[in-house]
């Protein structure tokens, strides 16, 4: 997780994991509200859904998805990405 960036948006793969930039600012628990928002907001899924398992104060999170349906991640890897023409 990247807090403070010019737009919230997925930027890829960064070392085993998914970058994720997020416009809010780590301060006052701001940037992982943002996630748990933008995560539950891509996924189609409640933000009741998504928690922080792990890494509250670190950039590097694990979160947990509680839904028995199949997740579609492609929405996720595409979401606030670079714009089509």
């Amino acid at each position: 997780m990247q807090p403070g960036a010019r737009r919230s948006e997925v930027a890829g793969e960064y070392q085993g994991c998914l970058k994720i930039r997020l416009q809010a600012p780590a301060v006052d628990n701001k940037a992982n509200k943002a996630l748990v928002a933008f995560v539950a907001k891509n996924l189609n899924m409640k933000k009741s859904q998504v928690a922080i398992k792990s890494g509250h104060t670190n950039r590097r999170k694990l979160l947990a998805l509680d839904t028995a349906e199949a997740l579609d991640w492609e929405s996720l890897l595409l979401s606030g990405g670079p714009q089509q023409p």
